[in-house]
């Protein structure tokens, strides 16, 4: 093996469009997790009612389940995949064995998560993405057709699973829920200090008590919501597109582009209306047919984003906002776990405490600002360093050498 062709992709060779994406996922994200971080989620009806903002509160977590749920995963999801064909494909060219490493860096983002729901914040999504990446490589002899016949199922099969578990009436994800209990009863976690627990933990033992029983809740989120089965789909698709270097000649897939932008919107709008209705009035038509709703609303809406900005990017190359959006894209670990730090650091009680303090819409408001500072930071951070800081560690433990990060035009 020779490590010295090894190396991460070069700036020169990154695709404008592909940070753009990631960038702008980093914001949907953002917008989804931080009604959970600023502790609204967990309030009950009353309170969120009795709050000055209820009114339009109601009408934004509508509009969120309407624009948001479900689609920027979806975006982040395929981005992924296309990032492992971009792995293999580079690594392959240079002779490398493109699989050592990709395996290498998926054990390392397997850490990266672990730690990060053990220690920061419970809804991590890094340690599924990189549990089921070390799967991506079985399929890479797979053909095109039998790469979307193998995403298909994935993302359909949700819907048979919670069918036969709504008719059997069995709960997949019950011995998750004991775990969560056994040690809210273990750490004197109740039902009533539960939306409060966090804001009112002014040490971080208290705070790890509390994301202890919180990995127990993912688990059963994910098990519940038949994550795994829907991420590895997208996976799949993503790879599917990677493999093709569809975002490497857009021009050429301007027909495709449209056709899927149209469709997607055509669909995904109208069915994501019935979608946020059912998420608001807690799936009053059963498991099964809200997560059929979410398969032909919120995957078609998320695609109509992608290929949409694709379009956009093909007649509008020059406008400063896909450089604006790349700079968060390029760092989008960095700025993932950072989302979380400074989240922890502005509701719970180690830091200012103001969780359960405000509504939805005030929470929205603090993502716009945590995402403008994040955006300009890696602009900044950009201008002088290669990398993001965690990028940069990522990378070097994944090829098992030093990468200077510093950017050409910084080294005197």
């Amino acid at each position: 093996m020779n490590n010295e062709r090894m190396a991460p992709v070069k700036t020169s060779e990154r695709y404008v469009i592909l940070d753009a994406l990631r960038g702008f996922a980093i914001l949907g994200i953002c917008a989804a997790n931080y009604p959970e971080f600023s502790l609204y989620t967990f309030q009950g009806k009353e309170i969120t009612d009795a709050m000055p903002t209820a009114g339009i509160d109601r009408v934004l977590r509508f509009m969120l389940y309407f624009l948001v749920d479900g689609k920027f995963y979806t975006l982040f999801s395929l981005l992924f995949g296309i990032g492992f064909s971009i792995i293999i494909s580079n690594a392959a060219r240079k002779g490398a064995n493109g699989f050592r490493i990709f395996y290498r860096r998926m054990a390392l983002l397997t850490l990266i998560g672990f730690l990060h729901l053990m220690f920061i914040w419970s809804g991590d999504i890094l340690m599924l993405y990189a549990l089921l990446g070390m799967c991506l490589p079985l399929l890479r002899n797979v053909s095109d057709r039998g790469l979307l016949r193998t995403a298909a199922f994935f993302l359909l099969l949700p819907i048979a699973v919670d069918a036969v578990t709504q008719v059997l009436g069995v709960s997949l994800s019950a011995p998750a829920v004991r775990e969560q209990w056994r040690y809210c009863d273990r750490y004197g976690i109740t039902e009533e200090n539960f939306g409060y627990w966090l804001r009112d933990a002014t040490s971080y033992g208290d705070m790890f008590k509390f994301l202890i029983q919180g990995a127990w809740v993912r688990v059963q989120e994910f098990v519940d919501g038949n994550r795994y089965f829907k991420v590895f789909g997208l996976f799949v698709l993503g790879f599917y597109i990677g493999r093709n270097r569809m975002y490497a000649d857009l021009a050429a897939r301007k027909p495709l582009l449209r056709r899927v932008t149209v469709i997607g919107l055509a669909a995904g709008l109208p069915l994501s209306l019935l979608y946020a209705w059912s998420c608001m009035n807690g799936h009053p038509l059963g498991n099964a047919v809200h997560t059929a709703i979410y398969t032909v609303s919120v995957y078609p809406l998320g695609l109509a984003y992608m290929c949409g900005m694709c379009l956009m990017y093909l007649r509008h190359k020059d406008l400063a906002v896909w450089r604006r959006l790349a700079y968060p894209g390029r760092m989008a670990l960095t700025n993932y776990i950072g989302q979380s730090v400074i989240g922890a650091l502005l509701f719970y009680g180690i830091g200012l405490g103001l969780g359960a303090s405000f509504g939805l819409v005030h929470t929205e408001l603090i993502v716009a600002g945590v995402y403008l500072f994040q955006m300009a930071f890696s602009r900044v951070w950009l201008r002088f360093f290669r990398f993001g800081p965690l990028e940069w560690i990522w990378r070097m433990l994944t090829y098992g050498r030093w990468f200077d990060i510093r950017n050409d035009s910084s080294v005197k």
